[in-house]
């Protein structure tokens, strides 16, 4: 269905002069109204766009000219809330960080952007996802310091080795998109997702922290087995450069889970290229089996 604008009436909202510059793009919108689930289904909107546009902004446009019911998350616009995480085109990304120059077709055709909220959590309206199983995976892998004795009076000092244990890691803003890439998580509720084991790895190697055993713990009590089955590979989705359908796989990159062993006998971590790097010996739980995903993840549970 199409969106048009009704000129008439009280609730008619004039719309603003189109910029110079500008061109007509066509957002495809997943739509959905708990109070009328009936009616759930994909709203065409047609929207002036420059290319200096975040697609966040032709959002906030479609909500203030074109259908005020339209529902989404946003707050900081600047890439760090992670509000904001939307199925666009296919790939879990922040609409902030959408830079509307990389989503028009350069050979002059109109553009059309499909804009869906992010799979693998409950939909309550529009693009806005109920977040809490994300968020309860997170607080149970305790994502604070642990330390026993006396508070310190001055601040903990770490060197910049330790700190790059883990540095990639605290790069995580919660936004999801990972964990809502993951068809592991989809189809296993039991399953704590990329972005809880990212932030578990957090602690578990700061060399100030004393609950990296609890942690291990914690994650081996979920399943007892790979995440990942030896046949199955995570598809990431991440990728800016992606632009294909959700269903085109083969412009996936395939990233193997390489099981270690069925007995853990170290947490390996790989910070980028740097494989030797972020071992940490661990002769605590048994059933926890380290994979490796592609070049940075981190621990999994066995």
């Amino acid at each position: 269905m199409s969106v048009t604008m009704n000129n008439e009436g009280p609730g008619f909202v004039a719309l603003p002069p189109v910029p110079e510059g500008a061109v007509m793009v066509t957002l495809k919108i997943r739509r959905f109204n708990p109070e009328d689930p009936g009616k759930a289904g994909w709203v065409s909107f047609e929207v002036p766009c420059l290319p200096t546009d975040r697609l966040l902004n032709l959002l906030t446009y479609v909500k203030g000219y074109l259908d005020g019911t339209l529902t989404f998350r946003r707050s900081c616009a600047h890439g760090v809330c992670g509000s904001d995480a939307m199925v666009i085109n296919g790939v879990n990304r922040l609409a902030c960080k959408v830079l509307m120059r990389d989503m028009l077709n350069k050979d002059g055709k109109n553009t059309t952007v499909t804009i869906a909220p992010l799979k693998g959590l409950p939909v309550e309206k529009d693009l806005v996802v109920d977040m809490e199983p994300f968020f309860s995976a997170y607080r149970q892998i305790k994502p604070f310091l642990m330390t026993s004795g006396q508070e310190p009076t001055r601040e903990r000092i770490q060197s910049q080795a330790d700190r790059a244990r883990y540095d990639d890691t605290t790069e995580c803003i919660l936004c999801a998109c990972c964990t809502e890439s993951c068809p592991v998580y989809w189809a296993d509720g039991s399953y704590f997702g990329p972005a809880a084991i990212v932030n578990a790895h957090r602690f578990i190697f700061d060399s100030r922290d004393e609950g990296a055993g609890e942690r291990m713990d914690i994650l081996g009590r979920r399943r007892r087995r790979l995440a990942l089955p030896h046949h199955v590979q995570l598809h990431r989705r991440l990728s800016a450069r992606n632009q294909g359908d959700a269903s085109d796989h083969r412009s996936q990159t395939r990233v193997a889970v390489q099981p270690q062993g069925s007995r853990a006998v170290a947490a390996r971590v790989l910070h980028r290229q740097t494989l030797n790097r972020g071992l940490r010996p661990w002769s605590g739980n048994e059933r926890v089996s380290p994979c490796c995903f592609h070049d940075r993840l981190t621990v999994a549970v066995g």
